[in-house]
């Protein structure tokens, strides 16, 4: 297992205004009654009520980075619901800076899609990211955009067999590993806790998914080799003492340490 590995995971919203755009409303209809009318035609038609890929407005972005100096865990936030734009380039930035190993659980099939539709945008830069061997040939076998690659490891993905009919749920792996999974809300209550200004709620719950995913990523990387037994137990004591220095001013974390079985 090798430094540096970033470990990321979204939130994101139904994008209206963009809704808005594309159904050609009024400004005088508002942004409940346009998203309201979309649901019913969604639903008389029978389809799905989840918003399409580029219709997804991030508003957070949360991450695990972890390198020879030790383990963070950031959230990059769209504080003021407009700046998804900047949120998404320093995302990208970090991978410019530290090229890490990114990890993350369904990344192929939402949270990258996402990003490069809303990054494509806003106008976000990402050379590295999208290198693909043109600038640095060490990238053609190995890059952030092959599903086979190891550049960016989706780990639902491979651990499926890159067979969608049998992926598993995060949530369902952390907690049958002996990790805490999901806490206080799911994806399905992002939106009304939005409406809610409970954006401080989101980035908690996103952040607690991220160290999911870590924590599967270090189980994966023991099952492989990568970690030996010793040093899987070494990372796990530096992940609690990690939180355990978050948990007395983030409450959410004191929770996570206490759900840990």
């Amino acid at each position: 297992m090798s430094w540096p590995v970033l470990v990321f995971d979204i939130e994101t919203i139904p994008d209206v205004a963009g809704l808005r755009v594309l159904r050609g409303d009024s400004p005088e209809v508002s942004d409940a009654d346009i998203y309201g009318a979309w649901l019913e035609e969604r639903k008389a038609k029978g389809q799905s009520d989840f918003m399409p890929l580029h219709l997804q407005r991030v508003v957070v972005i949360s991450a695990v980075f972890r390198n020879a100096e030790g383990l963070r865990v950031h959230s990059f936030v769209d504080k003021d619901g407009h700046s998804e734009g900047k949120v998404i380039q320093t995302f990208f930035n970090t991978l410019e800076k530290h090229a890490p190993q990114l990890v993350s659980w369904n990344g192929g099939g939402f949270d990258l899609p996402v990003l490069h539709y809303r990054g494509l945008q806003h106008g976000v830069v990402a050379d590295k990211y999208w290198d693909m061997g043109e600038d640095d040939r060490e990238y053609k076998w190995n890059n952030y955009i092959s599903r086979y690659h190891m550049r960016h490891l989706d780990l639902m993905d491979l651990l499926a067999r890159y067979q969608p009919k049998n992926n598993a749920p995060m949530d369902a792996m952390a907690r049958l590993c002996g990790f805490p999974g999901k806490l206080g809300m799911d994806g399905s209550a992002v939106y009304p806790a939005y409406l809610e200004g409970k954006l401080d709620e989101i980035r908690r719950y996103c952040e607690t998914d991220v160290m999911n995913t870590y924590l599967l990523y270090c189980r994966f990387q023991k099952m492989r080799g990568g970690l030996l037994e010793n040093e899987y137990e070494q990372e796990i004591a530096l992940v609690k003492d990690t939180l355990g220095n978050l948990a007395p001013t983030e409450a959410h974390w004191d929770q996570y340490l206490k759900a840990w079985t």
